[in-house]
């Protein structure tokens, strides 16, 4: 099989192995860094695991850990890196060397020009078509490489135009190129204009050398000053710059030449001090300073425990939380208002008629598909110029973390550059979709922050994709078929047509109508695309359009009866809605020869589509199907269990949306497929919350403390701070203070140490905007556990040194009457797995102590006045808590359910399980937990 390289994947006592089939070259592998044996009986290549493979540019990494069940077979023609070497041999390729050489490339640019085939392919072309395979210039020659490396693609009918110019010295110069790209590029594959070519690329145009010596004399009066101060140490290459840009067509050498004499006039010969080198400036220490500042937002408090020297920073007094606020302020401000555009890469709408692709038929066509420059025009007349882009989620499940990435991605490129953005649903399979889906979309796309310029629905277009189909068939482009789904899969992989595949237009024009009408049973017949059923890339094989589905829409009603598909649909929509960058994630790449074959054949307008790496994060899953078993199968409380990287899961959890869009900006949307370690997303939600949270006093796992020497009947309102350390936000709210308070159960030890500064028999500690206390006296039930301190205040603390401990505490609002009481969900990772999706029995690596659920926690009746939906808190000491409050949507679906007499789903039911108490759910630790720092060293 010359055309074919099969690669598999497998692990045999615990190491990969890759066979490489069919009898391939030994000499293919010339840059892999590890030996590889060659066996002649079985014709495979053994590669040692963790080696590379190494194919020009492309390389496939051959990684450890796959499973016997994760067996891959990959056929590497589908990958356009591979594909020169099916027709060009290394030994072809290094026989070019001479001929590069011979139109005066260096020998070693020559060498490298043939390591890629497609490029040395190119080259040997433009030779060709410039008549010098005996050699011309070196001048020449660079031009002619500078040709094969950068002429624009969709205008590659164009390229003997310019090759002559190059050839009869019209062009000199790689300025005169570029002007000319930049005409070619507009003009694409239509008909050029000779003198708008010459005029772009400054064909004709003379500049004498008294234009050059007035141009170099102007733009050194301009730096005079500089000059004479910085002399020689000025970068001349800034002026140089200045002329070039007076004189685009000049000779770069001849300005050159002329701009050093007159600085030599100016300056005279370099002096000693000239040549002197530059001393180091010392760095400035702002940056330091930031960098400290980022630092304290990290780790700004401890967790509830032990007080110990790894926490001390948090207990030493009052003020302690003053400095890393502070810090946190400073942090959190930097990270949201950073200035950056990560969309910078791509090209703007008026550089929207480059190729977007190259499809490679099997019978040798070849397919480069680009927006006409009429195409391009009738787009900007309608949109202005502006940056349109779709979020287009299927209304057939709850949104998750990902979703967030796509919509920084989406709606973020449109308020960078003040364009729009469509929330879209692609509504195109009436039996997956749901009212309840698209009101939950809604409600998550406005609290992430971003405004739709405008909701549409796929099925607002059905119309339209109908006649389209129609002109489909009547240009030959498509047929009703008749095969199963299982017969299309095995004729697939058979690479045979379907034996309608050649019916006559009349015939699947009438039989497409009868299926409109609803005259053909559902899974009798589809809609197929002509496409290249030989094609290597599956997505080309002969894609469904359109399939029978009787079932109501719930946003189209009873109106159809043939529903598109999604390859048929998104192309289609993009384009009728004008979209100029369809950004999506990595898995959809394969798709592209398929979006813009049909986009090409009906002559509309061409998106820019893009891919980037979709959002992985470790110790969870993201796929919808998996996503649901937990739910359904009761592994969590539904689809806004706080565990779950859902969208709803997370706001339901507290995590403030902001730290969502900071956490994507700084994941980046590179091509670059990697897993987010969970502790990144941490860090932007408590350097948010870290300056937003106001704090309150709470305790999660009481003890009581009777203070003796605090009169009975006496209760003193305290003030406490909530934002300690912040003189912008100065508000308090009041704590009681009595004879009977609750502190931490941790708080206290019977065996005092060195570095613990918590209480113990005879040892003080402070309480939090309160009194120092001094444990007295320890009672214990008959089991002998500590149940209850006695303590004694100290009044006259004021002017005294205080107890490097600090405690959260919550008292007896008033005698005998207890404190309110709260639940306290406490979530951990969900799976104890690093990547549960890459594994056979993932669901067996659930953590089983994911949720902990404390009840009997106390905190102060002011705390629940104060706490609102979604709003979140930091219990001083203890961490970020949220009020729980179910999903809004979830709720309303239920309600619908039983006004309706139907039974609500039981993941539904299982997210509205309500406490007897308030429950607070915890949103984040104060600081990074020990595995994670482990994982990060």
């Amino acid at each position: 099989f010359k055309d074919a390289v099969l690669f598999i994947l497998a692990m045999q006592n615990s190491r990969n192995i890759a066979y490489i089939l069919n009898r391939l070259h030994r000499n293919v592998l010339r840059n892999c860094p590890l030996p590889t044996t060659f066996c002649e009986s079985r014709s495979f290549i053994v590669l040692s695991y963790n080696s590379p493979l190494f194919y020009g540019k492309a390389s496939l990494n051959i990684e450890q850990g796959r499973s016997k069940e994760s067996l891959k077979l990959f056929n590497f023609n589908s990958f356009s890196a591979f594909k020169p070497y099916a027709t060009m041999s290394q030994s072809d390729s290094s026989d070019l060397v001479p001929l590069f050489s011979s139109i005066g490339l260096e020998e070693t640019v020559a060498k490298n020009a043939t390591r890629n085939a497609k490029f040395a392919r190119t080259l040997v072309e433009i030779i060709k078509e410039a008549g010098v395979e005996n050699g011309c210039p070196k001048s020449q020659g660079n031009l002619l490489y500078n040709i094969a490396s950068k002429f624009p693609a969709n205008a590659l009918v164009h390229r003997p135009v310019l090759v002559k110019y190059v050839t009869n010295e019209s062009v000199k110069t790689v300025a005169q190129l570029d002007g000319a790209y930049e005409y070619l590029r507009g003009v694409g594959s239509e008909p050029i204009t000779l003198d708008q070519l010459e005029s772009s690329a400054g064909i004709g145009v003379v500049v004498t050398g008294e234009q050059i010596s007035a141009a170099v004399s102007s733009t050194i009066a301009s730096f005079h000053d500089r000059l004479k101060e910085e002399r020689y140490r000025l970068n001349s290459n800034i002026l140089l710059g200045a002329v070039t840009k007076q004189l685009k067509w000049a000779d770069g050498a001849a300005i050159r030449l002329e701009l050093d004499a007159q600085i030599l006039a100016l300056l005279g010969p370099k002096t000693e001090e000239d040549l002197k080198p530059l001393e180091k400036k010392p760095k400035s220490s702002s940056s330091s300073a930031a960098a400290a500042s980022s630092g304290g937002a990290a780790s700004a408090a401890s967790s509830a425990g032990t007080n110990s020297k790894s926490n001390k920073s948090n207990n030493n007094s009052n003020n302690a939380t003053t400095t890393s606020t502070a810090n946190a302020a400073t942090t959190a401000t930097t990270e949201s208002e950073t200035i950056e555009d990560p969309y910078a890469f791509l090209p703007k709408p008026t550089a929207n008629n480059n190729v977007h692709t190259t499809v490679n038929f099997s019978d040798g066509r070849i397919m480069r598909i680009a927006n006409s420059a009429a195409q391009l025009a009738q787009h900007l007349a309608l949109t202005q110029g502006k940056v349109i882009t779709r979020f287009p989620p299927e209304p057939n499940g709850y949104l998750h973390i990902g979703h967030a990435k796509a919509m920084f991605v989406d709606f973020g490129m449109a308020v960078q550059y003040g364009g729009d953005c469509y929330l879209r649903f692609d509504d195109t399979n009436p039996n997956a979709e749901k009212e309840e889906y698209i009101h939950h979309i809604e409600e998550i796309v406005q609290w992430m922050g971003w405004k739709p310029a405008q909701i549409t629905y796929s099925s607002d277009y059905f119309q339209q994709l109908y006649d389209f189909a129609v002109q489909l068939i009547k240009d030959g482009n498509a047929y009703v078929c008749h095969q199963t789904k299982d017969q299309i899969e095995a004729s697939r992989e058979a690479r045979e047509p379907s034996p309608w595949r050649d019916r006559p237009i009349q015939e699947s024009l009438d039989l497409f109508d009868r299926m409109r009408r609803g005259l053909v049973e559902e899974g009798k017949a589809t809609l197929r695309m002509k496409m290249d059923h030989k094609n290597e890339n599956y997505n080309m094989f002969d894609l469904i359009a359109y399939r029978i589905k009787f079932a109501r829409h719930p946003h189209a009603g009873d109106k159809w009866c043939v529903y598109p598909s999604y390859d048929y649909t998104h192309c289609l929509v993009d384009a009728l809605e004008n979209v100029t960058h369809s950004l999506c994630t990595l898995e959809f790449e394969t798709r592209r020869a398929s979006y813009y074959w049909l986009l090409e054949v009906l002559g509309t307008y061409k998106p820019l589509v893009w891919e980037y790496a979709r959002l992985n994060i470790t110790n969870n899953v993201l796929s919808k199907r998996k996503l649901n078993k937990l739910v359904t199968d009761g592994h969590v409380r539904g689809w806004d269990d706080p565990r779950l990287l859902t969208l709803a899961g997370l706001r339901r959890r507290g995590v403030p949306s902001s730290a969502l869009n900071n956490f994507c900006r700084e994941v980046g949307i590179t091509r670059n497929s990697n897993t987010i370690p969970m502790h990144r997303l941490d860090h932007h939600i408590r350097a948010e919350l870290e300056v937003k949270a106001p704090r309150a006093l709470a305790v999660l796992r009481p003890l009581k403390v009777t203070v003796t020497n605090w009169p009975a009947d006496k209760v003193e309102m305290v003030e406490a701070r909530e934002y300690p350390g912040r003189a912008d936000l100065p508000q308090t709210y009041p704590l009681p203070f009595s004879r009977v308070i609750y502190v931490e159960k941790s708080d206290f030890r019977e065996q005092d140490t060195k570095d613990y500064f918590g209480l113990a028999p005879g040892k003080s500690a402070m309480l939090r905007y309160g009194y120092p206390i001094t444990v007295t006296g320890v009672k214990k039930d008959n089991k002998g556990e500590v149940v209850e301190l006695e303590a004694e205040y100290d009044p006259d603390f004021k002017g005294k040194k205080p107890p490097k401990g600090v405690l959260n505490w919550v008292a007896q609002p008033a005698p005998g009457v207890e404190p309110s009481t709260f639940e306290a969900r406490l979530y951990d990772l969900l799976f104890n797995a690093e990547d549960p999706a890459a594994m056979e029995d993932w669901l067996e690596h659930v953590n089983q102590s994911s949720l902990e659920v404390l009840t009997g926690c106390l905190c102060d009746a002011s705390l629940l006045k104060r706490a609102e939906s979604g709003k979140t808190f930091q219990f001083e000491r203890l961490g970020y808590f949220c009020l729980d409050v179910p999903d809004a949507v979830t709720v309303a679906a239920v309600e619908k359910a039983l006004a309706a007499g139907e039974k609500p789903t039981e993941a539904s039911l299982a997210s509205l399980q309500k406490s007897e108490v308030p429950v607070f759910n915890r949103t984040v630790t104060l600081k990074e937990a020990a595995a994670a720092k482990a994982a990060k060293k």
